[in-house]
């Protein structure tokens, strides 16, 4: 069955469970998760970042009620949340609603309450896997409560609704890029975006490659609280550099040069932190000059100098994510690969030759298994399209 038809069947499949439940027919809205193909831990200092679009989603079905409750189910988890609108938290409390609570209350905040509605969620994208199970889930509730009074905003702002949601409302300090390629992802590019100023641009991905990306099947606990300091460690590099560069505001105004020239006067592990951020960022700007030209093989090597510079100067990687890493590198058709997402554990992404592509993740599967007796999970993707309403969930 093409990706398509198989979307077509989930909102189908979707649309009738949803009436079992609540006695009405459900508009549904989709939104995917995404791989970041380079440019890791860029974004929360205005840099510059790779992603796509990739062909899990999350769906979100709602009718409207004549209430003012807001009723939150999912068919991945047991229990059913109901909150009054005009009593709405102003924080999460810990639960996976917090992701569409705090969308309803970013808008409501913004000056665009939101009516009383029925929701019942549906999500492919692995949770805990560093694909963005969490945006994809905003972004559909943004685009489902949205719809139920008219109001519409351009793409680029739904993205930074839903990331407001995720840092005020849920807590996690992340940045703008996974909700951004949710919205405006496009099937069969890369988008890459300036984290800052939002300007994006699509680049095509070849048909002769395809996204092989490989879940250890592992997430170390302590992987929120490290990607929290590793922010405040990037903060503290810009505060010591605008002694002698007063304009700066992120790690983005900083040349490669400019940081070498201080490497003896910042300590040793914020100069790693702040090297790392600042060599990704040209590595990104390689990357698409790279893809542009075709150039598939220097934008593999680019990819594994992402991974060295994440396992060594962020420190993000862990155990498993870099046995993948070298696996991966033994496989016929593999072009370049590395870790992708937060870190400690989660995901590789591996660009390979798409006739090679279904026999690598068979093999890397095999061979990380006889590893560390852990079967993970594999899939092979290809760039997708962004977020919206379903046709046949009206």
């Amino acid at each position: 069955m093409s990706m398509t038809g198989s979307q077509s069947l989930a909102s189908s499949e979707l649309a009738v469970r949803f009436e079992e439940i609540f006695g009405a027919s459900a508009k549904i809205f989709r939104a995917p998760g995404r791989v970041n193909l380079i440019g890791e831990h860029t974004d929360y200092n205005d840099g510059f970042v790779m992603p796509c679009a990739i062909g899990f989603s999350t769906r979100v079905a709602l009718s409207p009620r004549i209430d003012r409750k807001l009723v939150i189910r999912s068919e991945d988890f047991p229990q059913q949340f109901e909150f009054d609108l005009d009593k709405l938290p102003q924080e999460g409390a810990g639960f996976w609603c917090d992701y569409v609570v705090g969308v309803a209350v970013t808008l409501h905040n913004a000056g665009y309450p939101v009516q009383g509605a029925n929701l019942l969620l549906r999500g492919e994208v692995p949770i805990g896997a560093g694909l963005s199970s969490s945006a994809a889930v905003e972004v559909a509730s943004a685009l489902a409560m949205m719809s139920l009074n008219g109001t519409t905003f351009p793409m680029p702002d739904v993205a930074r609704i839903c990331q407001r949601a995720e840092n005020l409302f849920v807590g996690a300090k992340v940045g703008i890029m996974d909700q951004f390629v949710s919205c405006l992802g496009k099937a069969g590019h890369a988008l890459m975006l300036d984290c800052r100023s939002l300007d994006f641009q699509y680049i095509p991905l070849p048909e002769s490659v395809r996204l092989v990306i490989c879940n250890t099947m592992v997430k170390h606990e302590h992987s929120n609280g490290e990607y929290n300091r590793r922010r405040e460690e990037c903060d503290q590099g810009v505060k010591l550099l605008s002694k002698w560069h007063p304009g700066i505001r992120a790690l983005r105004d900083i040349t490669v040069q400019e940081l070498e020239s201080h490497s003896a006067e910042l300590p040793p592990l914020i100069y790693k932190r702040c090297l790392h951020v600042v060599c990704e960022n040209q590595r990104v700007l390689d990357s698409a000059s790279h893809l542009k030209q075709g150039n598939l093989e220097s934008f593999g090597s680019l990819m594994r100098d992402s991974h060295k510079s994440l396992r060594d100067l962020y420190e993000v990687s862990c155990r498993e994510l870099d046995l993948m890493v070298e696996l991966a590198e033994k496989i016929p058709g593999f072009v370049g690969g590395r870790m992708t997402g937060g870190g400690f554990g989660g995901c590789t992404v591996n660009l390979v030759k798409t006739a090679d592509a279904q026999s690598f993740a068979k093999e890397i599967a095999t061979r990380y298994q006889d590893a560390t007796a852990i079967k993970p999970d594999v899939y092979v993707c290809a760039a997708a399209s962004g977020a919206g309403a379903e046709p046949n969930g009206n």
